[in-house]
């Protein structure tokens, strides 16, 4: 178990950049891989990027893959997603996951943080 706060979220115009955050509150947090999700109304819940606790082999959807980047500091316990290039189809309530194995599902989310892309 492990707790999750997303920050960052905001309103920007299309074409911006956004730079969203996701602390954790664990001593392990280097053990967990860590994902990325969004969820806009009237869609499903979307995978848009993870990393493995080793940062190798990002995995990114294509509707944001060459747009959003994500990392991670296992020194702060501290997950990022880096936007850019954002469209309006980007509204949505963006959340951070974690988990143990690349077997399981995220079973630990963030409380979410809403970014809004205007045109």
């Amino acid at each position: 178990q492990v707790q999750l706060h997303e920050s960052g979220g905001g309103l920007v115009q299309a074409g911006g950049s956004l730079r969203l955050s996701c602390v954790a509150s664990t001593r392990t947090f280097s053990n967990y891989h860590m994902g990325w999700f969004r969820q806009a109304p009237g869609k499903e819940r979307e995978l848009l990027a993870a990393i493995r606790w080793s940062g190798n082999s990002p995995y990114y959807a294509d509707s944001v893959k060459g747009r959003f980047t994500i990392s991670r500091d296992n020194a702060k316990n501290t997950v990022y997603l880096q936007m850019n290039n954002l469209k309006p189809e980007d509204t949505a309530v963006y959340y951070c996951a974690a988990k143990l194995s690349l077997v399981t599902t995220y079973g630990n989310w963030g409380q979410g943080t809403q970014v809004t892309v205007s045109s």
